[in-house]
């Protein structure tokens, strides 16, 4: 094994890499991993063992404070920001460390993170659209996690067709004066930035005119009104600008180019940590299999074959996003629409899979959350609902944000297939 200390931020883990490929010693990947492993298990315990499982989709009311100090701790022991470069602060890894690091992560049951939206969509996106100052600016505070970003997308007009967004922005004096309104903003109400696709461009429509800017959310013109799901909690979030300002530097790439680095961010949305989430989804799957045998649901043959029939989807779904990942797959048409139909069909059917194999006990929910509070289901903070009832109701909404079964398959039968284009309001 190695002497360096791997989490050591002055290692650059792809020159390391590089150097344990020559020398005969055990596989620099499997030497990772076992780093990676041995640091998990060391510090998931003491004051942060009651954060694994925590939080993540459907679940992000769940230990917030203590899961943003579990941030800021992998932060100081080098564990954010692997794939940057070392000169922005990152860790130069590799993309078979990053997809180790994923994967020993899921399976640790280590707590979501609370900087995903910075670390692995931002953070990339100012590396390779941002000017150097920018870079200097933003860039530390999501290593260390003191800065946490919201993503301004989604208007009540304008889901999954990006392109129709109307939340305007002008130069004025110095400043970017910003009006309109976000919807489905996730974790807004606890972040402090926000990028911003807007339109700068007077009468311009679809995708030209638009600009991608950074705007902060503490100030007069910013209103964050969370939005009660149907798990009863509020992660997401209605975002109001009301002549909302943002220095004239804050625009990431010029004037007018914001569907070109919008479309640049969501490159990064679907890269390696979607391999760390198929672990959680065969954890997810294991837990089902076990309650099955548990409660005798799996001597029901439709039941077990369902079971059989989620098992091969995952690992479809493992198959296709290393093929992805492996090649230049992600910038042809259709990859990502592929990826995002596979795995947001499987999980919904899971969850579908899940209140037939609990059967009536599913329809109680528990006393009390997480926290030890008496569960209230209309109060957003004190809301509870158990694994499988969340996993259900939540899932519902996998098949609809970033980008709809609908407008997945006309990406794929428009771009890869060449059928006719819909047809559509001019």
């Amino acid at each position: 094994m190695t002497s360096i200390n791997l989490a050591d931020r002055a290692v650059d883990l792809g020159e390391w890499a590089r150097s344990r490929s020559a020398e005969s010693t055990p596989r620099a990947a499997d030497e990772f991993a076992a780093a990676v492993r041995a640091w998990l298990d060391e510090n998931l315990a003491g004051e942060f063992e009651y954060l694994r499982g925590r939080g993540g989709p459907g679940s992000e009311h769940e230990f917030f404070d203590g899961r943003l100090a579990w941030d800021r701790h992998l932060a100081a022991s080098g564990w954010t920001c692997l794939g940057w470069p070392a000169r922005y602060g990152g860790r130069g890894a590799t993309l078979e460390q990053r997809i180790i690091f994923h994967r020993e992560y899921a399976r640790a049951n280590a707590p979501a993170r609370v900087n995903h939206l910075g670390e692995e969509l931002l953070g990339p996106t100012l590396i390779e659209f941002g000017t150097e100052e920018q870079k200097q600016r933003f860039l530390p505070g999501i290593v260390d996690v003191t800065e946490l970003w919201a993503q301004g997308y989604s208007e009540p007009g304008a889901g999954s067709d990006l392109a129709g967004v109307s939340t305007t922005a002008r130069l004025d004096d110095g400043r970017w004066i910003v009006n309109g309104q976000k919807i489905w903003t996730s974790l807004a109400h606890v972040a402090q930035w926000v990028f911003v696709l807007c339109r700068t461009e007077p009468g311009s429509t679809r995708h030209s005119g638009l600009s991608f800017l950074l705007v902060p959310i503490d100030q007069p013109g910013v209103t964050v009104r969370p939005i009660q799901q149907l798990t009863g909690t509020s992660e997401f979030n209605e975002v109001f600008f009301d002549d909302a300002v943002a220095d004239a530097d804050l625009i990431v790439g010029e004037p007018g180019d914001g569907w070109k680095v919008a479309m640049g961010l969501l490159q990064f949305e679907r890269g390696v940590s979607t391999l760390g989430q198929q672990v959680g989804f065969a954890r997810e799957l294991d837990n089902l299999v076990d309650t099955a045998k548990s409660n005798g649901a799996i001597d029901d043959p439709e039941i077990a074959s369902r079971l059989a029939r989620a098992s091969i989807g995952l690992k479809v779904m493992g198959a296709h996003a290393q093929r992805t990942l492996d090649g230049d797959v992600t910038n042809q048409a259709g990859a990502a629409s592929v990826s995002k139909l596979l795995w947001a069909n499987w999980h919904r059917d899971l969850g579908e899979l899940a209140m037939d194999v609990v059967g009536a006990p599913s329809l109680i929910a528990p006393a009390a959350t997480v926290e030890g509070v008496v569960n209230d289901i209309t109060d957003p903070e004190n809301v509870e609902l158990d694994d499988w009832q969340r996993l259900f109701l939540f899932t519902r909404a996998d098949t609809i944000y970033g980008g709809s079964n609908e407008v997945q398959r006309n990406i794929i039968a428009e771009r890869v297939l060449g059928l006719p284009r819909e047809a559509r309001q001019s």
